[in-house]
C-alpha cells in the first residue's frame, strides 16, 4: 500500500493542482489579465528601472491586450481552454507588475468586474508586499468571505542584501509584515521566491526553506533564476558571467528536493519552474516543460524515498 502523506494524498509533495481540485472538485484554471498596472520601483515612488531580472512580457499571454475589456480578456482565455475541459472553471489572475498599487476605488471597479463573469470562482492578486495596506486588505478580506481570493507576493530572497542589489526596493521585513497582515484577516496568501539570485549559496537556499516554513504562507511559487532579454539582469550577465550560477536541470532538481524536505507540510507548492518564451530567454536553456520537471522532482524523491517536509523542523 502507498504512504499517505500528512497532505492527504500519496503525492511525495503537497501540489496544489491536487488542493485545488480537492476544493473545488473540478479542475480551475487561472485566466491572466493585464490592466496597466505599474510598480513603485518604476514609477519613481521607490525607485526607477523596475526589478533587474523582470520583463513582463514573459508571462504575457495572448489574450492579455491592456486595451481590451477584462470581460473581453476572460472570454479570450477561456476559450483557449475550453475545447480540452469543457467543464472548467476559472479564476481571475491580475498578474501584470502590481495589481494592488491604485487607489481602492480603481481596485474595486477591476475586481468585481472579474468577479462578476459568471464561470469565474475566485480572485488572485499579484503584488509587492510594500503594497498592500489596512484599506485594502479589509476590502479583500471582505471578498474572501464570499469567494476565493488569494494574494500572491512577490517575496524573491529572504535576504535584504539580494533585495536591494536586484532593485526590489523594499526589505524582507516588509514582506514578513504583508503576510502577517494578509493572513490574519483570513485571505490566502502565496509567496513567491526565486532560487539562483546572483550571490546567494545552496546554505542560503536552504535557509530560505526554513525562514518560509514559519512564516504564514499557504501557497508557494519556485522559480529558478531566468536571464531575460531586455533587463538590467541580461546586460550584467554579459559583462559578467562568473558573477552568476545558472543551474542545470538535474542541479535545480536535486536543490528542490533538499527544499522540499526543509519545507513546512502544510505549504502548498504550485510551482517549481518558470520558462520563458525562447525568443526572450537568454540562459539557462532547459528545454523543459513545467510538467517534465515535475516529472524529474518526484522520479528523484522516489529515489530518495523522502518527501516535503520529512526534515521539516528537526532542529
Amino acid at each position: 500500500m502507498k504512504q499517505t502523506y500528512p497532505w492527504g494524498h500519496t503525492r511525495r509533495f503537497n501540489d496544489f493542482p491536487g488542493h485545488i481540485r480537492r476544493l473545488f472538485n473540478r479542475r480551475v484554471q487561472k485566466i491572466s489579465l493585464d490592466t496597466g498596472f505599474t510598480c513603485p520601483n518604476r514609477d519613481g515612488s521607490r525607485g526607477r528601472g523596475g526589478c533587474t531580472y523582470c520583463n513582463n512580457q514573459t508571462f504575457n499571454l495572448a489574450w492579455c491586450e491592456l486595451e481590451v475589456p477584462i470581460r473581453e480578456q476572460l472570454d479570450r482565455g477561456m476559450a483557449f481552454f475550453s475545447d480540452k475541459y469543457p467543464d472548467m472553471t476559472y479564476m481571475a489572475y491580475f498578474q501584470s507588475y502590481t495589481n494592488t498599487y491604485a487607489p481602492l476605488e480603481n481596485l474595486r471597479q477591476l475586481y468585481e468586474e472579474a468577479l462578476a463573469h459568471p464561470r469565474v470562482t475566485g480572485l488572485v492578486v499579484a503584488t509587492r508586499p510594500d503594497c498592500v495596506n489596512d484599506e485594502i486588505l479589509d476590502y479583500l478580506a471582505e471578498l474572501a468571505r464570499r469567494t476565493y481570493v488569494m494574494v500572491e507576493f512577490g517575496i524573491e530572497s529572504h535576504l535584504d542584501r539580494t533585495l536591494l542589489a536586484i532593485n526590489r526596493g523594499h526589505t524582507f521585513a516588509e514582506s514578513v509584515h504583508a503576510l502577517e497582515e494578509t493572513s490574519r484577516r483570513g485571505i490566502r496568501t502565496c509567496a513567491h521566491l526565486i532560487l539562483g539570485l546572483p550571490g546567494e549559496t545552496r546554505e542560503d537556499f536552504l535557509e530560505q526553506a526554513r525562514v518560509v516554513s514559519a512564516l504564514p504562507v499557504e501557497n508557494l511559487k519556485l522559480h529558478q533564476l531566468q536571464i531575460h532579454k531586455g533587463t538590467v539582469m541580461a546586460r550584467q550577465f554579459a559583462s559578467n558571467p562568473d558573477a552568476f550560477t545558472l543551474f542545470s536541470a538535474e542541479e535545480y532538481t536535486a536543490l528542490v528536493v533538499d527544499y522540499l524536505e526543509l519545507l513546512n507540510p502544510a505549504i502548498i507548492v504550485e510551482r517549481f519552474v518558470s520558462q520563458a518564451p525562447a525568443e526572450l530567454l537568454v540562459a539557462p536553456r532547459w528545454g523543459l516543460r513545467n510538467f517534465e520537471f515535475v516529472a524529474r522532482v518526484e522520479k528523484l524523491l522516489k529515489e530518495r524515498d523522502t518527501w516535503q517536509g520529512r526534515c521539516f523542523n528537526l532542529d
